[in-house]
This record gives C-alpha cells, sequence and structure tokens, in this order.
C-alpha cells in the first residue's frame, strides 16, 4: 500500500478538502480494499487485500459522545447530507457519533459501508449508483 497516498487522503478528508468519491479514488489507487472508522478510539485503519495496514487518527476535539441508541432514520439523513451537499466530514462524523454509530467498514471494491452501533445494530449504506447482486 502506498501510505503517502493514505495518510494525505485522510488528512484531505479531515480537513473538509476532498469528496467521499474521490477519497474512495485515491485509496483504491493506494492499495486499500477497506477501512474502518472506530469512533470510540478516534482513528482509522486502512486495510489492503494481503492484510498490510496503516492506521491514522481523527483528531477532531468536542466530539459528543456515541449515543446509545442506533437511530438508523437519523444516520440516512446524515448520509444523504453529505451525497447531496457535500457536508465537511467533521459534521458528518459529529452526526453519525449523535445517531448511535461507533464505528463503520468501508468496502471499496464492495461499493458499500456498513455502520454499527454499539448494541450490535447496523446499516449497510450502498455507494451512490451501486446495489446489491440480484
Amino acid at each position: 500500500m502506498d501510505t503517502t497516498i493514505i495518510v494525505e487522503a485522510a488528512r484531505k478528508t479531515l480537513a473538509g478538502k476532498i469528496s467521499f468519491p474521490e477519497v474512495v479514488g485515491q485509496l483504491l489507487t493506494a492499495g486499500v480494499e477497506y477501512y474502518h472508522v472506530d469512533y470510540v478510539g478516534l482513528k482509522k485503519t486502512f486495510f489492503s487485500a494481503n492484510g498490510d495496514m496503516v492506521v491514522t487518527p481523527i483528531n477532531y476535539e468536542e466530539l459528543p459522545p456515541v449515543a446509545a441508541e442506533f437511530d438508523t432514520a437519523a444516520l440516512r439523513a446524515n448520509i444523504l447530507d453529505s451525497q447531496r451537499n457535500n457536508q465537511p466530514y467533521r459534521d458528518f462524523t459529529r452526526r453519525a457519533m449523535e445517531a448511535g454509530v461507533q464505528g463503520y467498514f468501508a468496502f471499496l471494491r464492495g461499493k458499500r459501508v456498513t455502520y454499527f452501533g454499539r448494541q450490535g445494530d447496523q446499516h449497510t449504506e450502498w455507494f451512490p449508483g451501486a446495489a446489491p447482486a440480484k
């Protein structure tokens, strides 16, 4: 994996200077197959197909605690706001935590993100234009 590209994409994401589709493209180029966002540990872990990994911090201050209850409707509204209005990642992060998202896995080749809450609740969101195989 190309650590330089991964670290730079993570930095730009936190700074609100890059969109999700741009991040996906850069991470795929860098050899990332999927990544895990951990809102409790405030870190992202990027994984290659052969098990290599890179960890970057989520260094935002004054984030709320992850809500105890998983609110799928609030999460979906948050995702939609990001897709339609290019909401900054900091705002997405805050709103996701308020909706009870403890973390998520973004499966780049699988074109989906699975969000999960503190009690095991989960929601899978497909990338725009992608859908489950029939």
